[in-house]
């Protein structure tokens, strides 16, 4: 084997969670914060602003920022790799009250920001190195307007320790102690953890046994529906506070906020998206009859097709897909094949198959030494691979980044999840390239449309329920059964009564909604893959993609999402004609599949 299924973290701190390296860490960046602190108040007693020791008040934030992704990320892959192990979880409460103490010394530099007169802000803004990071900068001096005084801030800061972030790891304690069991095709007892279940449902071939891990799955949530319904409506209540404390006037403010996004260009994509979603009917009436099903499940949307015509399936090795990563990555991008290649030879992934590991896959940068740590399953489908591209793509654009300051790699979710999808989609088409036969061309293109299946109608779900709920939630607490409620119209009205039997505790087994640094964790993944679709088009009307590709990469957190996709794709999002041309994608594949499969039924 070429590669290992493991990832190594020594290189970011040697020798575990007890690294002296990493306890030398947590000392320094609990230094550098109170300097900080110190320098800033020092800072707004001085009557005439040095802008060069401004400048390095700017330096001084940025190194701390770095420093405690770095330690974030650490901790967190440890625990993810360790799922059930409750030693990280001293190590990461630390690591949160650093980050709390840090917001404190931020908070104090934005209001600091605050004091300037315009035309002093511009000069700070035109130093050497503090030009660079100009955008962010304008944001955070926005931003404090919305801050309280001092001590508020620091209590709600330190409350969220106990509050927002507290509930979101409660959630973790939950998913990681669920375990169910399945009886197999050969009758067989099956035991599995969550994370591992919710990889069965995906790619279970056999249709019965795939029904009952399901509804083993539904169950095992079921039983557990009390303590997420707590868990999720204190979340959204800390949440739904905080934010009333900040002026934001509904709960939608924030998350486009975050996402340098505007609600024009929010309701004309969901707008496109609910105008499209008729043209998976047909699709989905296919795959039944292909599968031997009568009806649609839930746990049927990415089943794969396993018998068609003299098709054989078959599995990949991860060296396989590796080597078919790089390949087809560097037929857009020499520089995202010696990413990808780099990233698999220095073991910057951990993709082996078991027990204990946190469900779903992601990506996390190591600002501090430059580097990018991916966790996920693999198993040897085609979808497999196609995950991988997508965490790489991620790390490919964090690379892109690290030469410049790191408040420019602090770009927003939803243009975050535009490369990782484009390099997903670079896969997913190289797959049905390869394809030897028709059976197999459309076994390979129905695994291609588990992506915009998810990004049409799956999110869509969840964006329905999770505006429902908190507009419930602003009113009281919503119990479980009224939970159930909500997720299952949500799934009726996305998928335009595609779904013969929908998944009514998927708002319990769904991580997203727990995540409480970033609310409203679902649009900015649709956002990302239509505008990655926008992107794939403009590609093959470019020269010198690779160049153009990275200087809008490298722009990404340095102006607003509309800006971006105007500079360099000169579109307007607020318009529907972007949007409507990916989905123009989407439904060419479709009848391309139509069209192949129908010499099958």
């Amino acid at each position: 084997m070429t590669y290992s299924l493991n990832w190594d973290l020594d290189p970011i701190y040697p020798g575990g969670i007890e690294s002296p390296e990493f306890a030398d860490k947590l000392l320094l960046l609990a230094q550098q914060i109170t300097d900080l602190k110190n320098n800033v108040a020092e800072y707004e007693k001085q009557t005439d602003h040095a802008f060069t020791v401004f400048a390095k008040l700017v330096n001084d934030n940025q190194v701390i920022f770095s420093g405690l992704r770095t330690a974030a990320l650490f901790v967190n892959a440890l625990s993810a790799a360790d799922y059930t192990n409750p030693a990280y979880r001293p190590y990461q409460t630390k690591v949160s009250e650093l980050g709390v103490a840090y917001q404190a010394s931020l908070n104090a530099f934005a209001k600091l920001l605050t004091t300037f007169s315009d035309t002093e802000f511009k000069q700070a803004l035109a130093e050497e190195t503090v030009a660079p990071v100009a955008f962010y900068l304008n944001e955070l001096r926005t931003q404090a307007d919305r801050l309280l005084d001092d001590q508020t801030e620091e209590l709600l800061n330190t409350l969220a320790l106990d509050g927002l972030k507290a509930w979101s790891e409660h959630y973790d304690t939950i998913s990681a102690g669920l375990t169910m069991t399945y009886t197999d095709e050969n009758g067989k007892q099956q035991s599995l953890s969550a994370g591992q279940a919710l990889n069965r449902i995906d790619d279970y071939p056999d249709n019965d046994t795939r029904a009952e891990i399901m509804h083993q799955y539904e169950k095992m949530w079921g039983s557990a529906e009390n303590l997420a319904a707590d868990t999720l409506n204190h979340l959204a209540g800390a949440r739904l506070t905080e934010q009333k404390a900040h002026g934001y006037n509904d709960f939608l403010e924030e998350p486009l906020e975050l996402n340098r996004m505007s609600r024009a260009t929010l309701d004309t994509m969901w707008q496109v998206v609910d105008d499209n979603k008729d043209m998976f009917k047909p699709y989905f009436e296919r795959k039944a009859q292909l599968l031997g099903l009568e009806k649609i499940g839930w746990q049927d949307q990415s089943a794969p097709i396993t018998k068609l015509g003299d098709y054989e399936p078959t599995t990949n090795t991860y060296d396989e897909a590796a080597a078919f990563i790089i390949k087809n990555f560097g037929k857009y991008s020499p520089k995202m094949a010696a990413f990808a290649q780099h990233a698999f030879e220095n073991q910057w992934i951990e993709a082996e198959n078991r027990q204990g590991k946190t469900p779903g896959a992601w990506m996390e940068s190591v600002p501090d030494i430059h580097e990018s740590r991916i966790i996920t399953t693999f198993t040897g489908s085609v979808n497999d691979s196609a995950t991988i591209a997508h965490e790489v793509g991620h790390g490919f654009h964090t690379s892109v980044l690290t030469d410049l300051p790191v408040w420019r790699d602090s770009y927003a979710m939803n243009v975050a999840e535009t490369a990782s999808t484009f390099a997903e989609m670079l896969i997913a088409d190289a797959n049905v390239q390869t394809a030897k036969s028709d059976a197999e061309k459309v076994v390979l293109l129905d695994a291609k449309m588990t992506n915009p299946i998810a990004m049409f109608l799956n999110i869509h779900a969840r964006f329905l329920f999770e505006k429902s709920f908190y507009e419930e939630r602003e009113n009281g607490f919503v119990p479980a059964s009224r939970l159930n409620e909500l997720m299952d119209h949500a799934q009726k009205a996305a998928f335009g009564g595609i779904l013969d039997e929908r998944h009514p505790h998927f708002w319990a087994s769904k991580l997203h909604f727990y995540i409480d640094d970033v609310p409203f964790y679902n649009f900015p993944y649709t956002f990302g893959y239509l505008f990655s679709q926008g992107i794939y088009a403009w590609a093959q009307t470019q020269d010198d993609f690779e160049a153009a590709y990275i200087s809008l990469l490298r722009d990404t957190a340095n102006m607003t999402t509309e800006e971006l996709a105007k500079k360099h794709l000169g579109v307007d999002l607020t318009e529907p004609d972007f949007w409507q041309a990916g989905a123009d994608l989407v439904k060419k594949d479709i009848d391309e599949f139509l069209r192949l499969s129908e010499q099958f039924i």
